[in-house]
Order: structure tokens, then sequence, then C-alpha cells
């Protein structure tokens, strides 16, 4: 084995669970979460509001103790139901929201603030090698409010990354930016983290982000971690039908299973993986195809189309009654009422329909 593949990982959660009083009863924020991230890592934390992402943000970085469980850094244990490493002793970098700079000093009095202890030659190498690395050298006399926000956030990523953490934690790191920098600006802090090598875990309820930006996805639902994967494997091969609904657009059809095959009212469909009884069928938008209806068929019928300009969100309505989405290229126009036939590019993805 290499060395690499011997060293502990950057981070490892295991079956960590902590729970809050909420007056009537305790309430469980974080239940039974395990997580590993290698050396290196960029991994998103994705849920929706209340998931217990933030929480678990805060049990990594030492801000709240763990209930049940164990959090290792870099093969140290700082936390389980008897140790609790206070946050200056767990090395770990944190980047918030509102970025929290020091607004009566400059942009390098700001990343010195982590190496107060280093010697002045270190200091100023260091400092040089992360003016650098963010793309903030001939800023550094400037103060925080002669910045523009993207800049300030590379600021806070700075001050994070100098003192050499063993872990990054970033927290809705983008949401103070309007919608026009949002984009450029993560993908410049995705490409510092990478060309730093640094772990780095942040916490985001937007798909677009986690989806464009990290190495993993680790899906986060009412205080469970329920699918660690790729941003292609978590779209394409979504491990449940919550995780499905809550990534991406997706239809759902009733089905029956056959083994290798589901039959619904679109037909026989191949499936990735067999599947028997009742199941509800995952239908993405994209792999439904609009084509001409059959004479003296039964036909679907347009009932609303949203028009983007580099595709459309058509909505059809089958025989049934049964509503789809279907994602089609801007070319051709769809009337309401057209009527059409509905195909699905499979083999799809179905999950047992529990009652």
């Amino acid at each position: 084995m290499t060395q690499q593949e011997l060293a502990p990982p950057g981070l490892q959660l295991e079956g960590v669970s902590k729970q809050f009083d909420s007056g009537e009863a305790p309430v469980r924020a974080v239940n039974d979460v395990a997580l590993t991230v290698d050396h290196g890592e960029f991994i998103a934390l994705l849920g929706p509001s209340g998931c217990g992402k933030t929480t678990t943000l805060r049990l990594i970085a030492g801000f709240e103790r763990v209930d049940a469980g164990a959090i290792d850094i870099n093969g140290t244990l700082v936390a389980n139901s008897s140790v609790h490493l206070p946050p200056e002793r767990r090395r770990v970098g944190m980047v918030f929201q509102e970025y929290a700079l020091f607004p009566h000093v400059s942009v390098l009095a700001n990343i010195e603030f982590g190496l107060r202890r280093m010697a002045a030659t270190e200091k100023r190498a260091r400092t040089g090698e992360i003016l650098e690395l963010t793309g903030l050298a001939g800023l550094e006399g400037r103060m925080p409010h002669e910045l523009s926000g993207g800049q300030q956030q590379r600021v806070a990523l700075a001050r994070a990354l100098a003192p050499n953490p063993a872990l990054i934690l970033l927290d809705e790191p983008f949401s103070n930016l309007d919608a026009g920098l949002r984009a450029r600006v993560r993908a410049e802090l995705g490409n510092i983290l990478h060309a730093a090598e640094t772990t780095a875990i942040f916490v985001t309820h937007d798909q677009e982000e986690a989806l464009s930006l990290v190495d993993r996805v680790a899906v986060m639902l009412n205080g469970s971690v329920e699918q660690v994967a790729s941003p292609h494997e978590l779209y394409t091969n979504p491990a449940t039908r919550s995780v499905a609904e809550f990534i991406g657009d997706a239809n759902f059809l009733p089905g029956v299973g056959h083994g290798d095959t589901i039959e619904c009212e679109l037909g026989i469909l191949a499936t990735r993986k067999q599947i028997h009884g009742q199941v509800d069928i995952l239908l993405r938008p994209e792999n439904i195809e609009l084509l001409a209806a059959q004479p003296g068929r039964p036909a679907a019928r347009v009932r609303h189309s949203l028009f983007f300009g580099h595709d459309q969100l058509i909505t059809v309505q089958l025989p049934t009654g049964t509503y789809l989405t279907a994602r089609l290229g801007p070319s051709d126009a769809y009337e309401p009422d057209l009527p059409l036939r509905v195909a699905v590019r499979s083999p799809v993805i179905a999950y047992p329909r529990w009652y």
C-alpha cells in the first residue's frame, strides 16, 4: 500500500448524533451521521433548511458537543461522548457567510491574524504564498470596504488557509453574493482549494453550487446523510426516492416491476436494476421525449410551457390524467393542447412503493 493509502482520512465522522431540547420534546438535529472525507478532497454537505447540516459543521468545528459518535481530523480524535477538543486545537479554518473580516485593518493584517506566533520572516513568506494562491497579490494594503464581494470572500479564505489548517469548513460561502458574481467566485474558490490541496467541506442548500463545484456531495435529509456520491452519480443514480426528489427536477410514474423491465402507462421500460412489484419510476425531464401523436391512439396533451432560450420545460398530461414535465431544446414550439406521444429514454431507475 502507498503512504497515502495508509494515511488516515482528512475527516471522519462515525455515528455522530446531536439533539437539542425544544421545550416539549428533544429534537434530534443530527442522527447517526457517518462521513469520510479523504485528504485534499472537497465535499459539499447539501440539504434543505433545517436538515442538520449547519449543526454538523458546528460539531466538526467544536462549537457544539456531540451526544454520541466520534469525529476524527487527520487521524486525531477531536470529539466523542467524553472527549471535546476546543475549536482552537482542532486545526480547522472557518469561512463564514458574512466573511467576518476585521474592518479596521488591511487585507494583509486580516490574513496575518492566524500567524501571530510565527517568526517575522516565516510570516512574510507564508502570507506571500497565500496572497499569490488566492489572487490577492497587490491588494494587501487595501481595507475590506475597498474590496468587491468576491475579493472579500477570497480574503476570508486566505485568512483561513494561512495557518495551514488540517480542514477548511465553509458555511453557505456564496449566500452574500449576487447571482451574476456567484458562478465566477465559486469557480475561483474551487480552484484555490484544489491548488492548496486542502481538505474542505462546505454547507449549502443550493444544488447548482454543490453539483458544479465539489468532488463529492453528501445529501443530508432530516438529520441523516442519505447518500454520498460524485455529482454525476448522485444525479443519475439517486440511492433513495427522497434523494431523487430533492436533487434536480423529477417526475414519478407508477408501474409494476418484472425484474429487468417495468410496465407502466408509457409501455414496457428497461430498468437499470432488477425490481419486482409496485414501483415508482424516476423520470428526469431531460429523459422524456415528445413525439408526434399516433393516429387512432390516445394522445398526451401539452398543458403548459416555459421557454428559457437555451431550453424549455413542457408540461404534458397523459391520457390517464397524469402530468409529466419534459426538458427540450429551443427549436420546436409546443402550443397548448397540442397532441403528442410521450416516450422515455431508458433504462430507468425505480423505487419500491411503500404504502
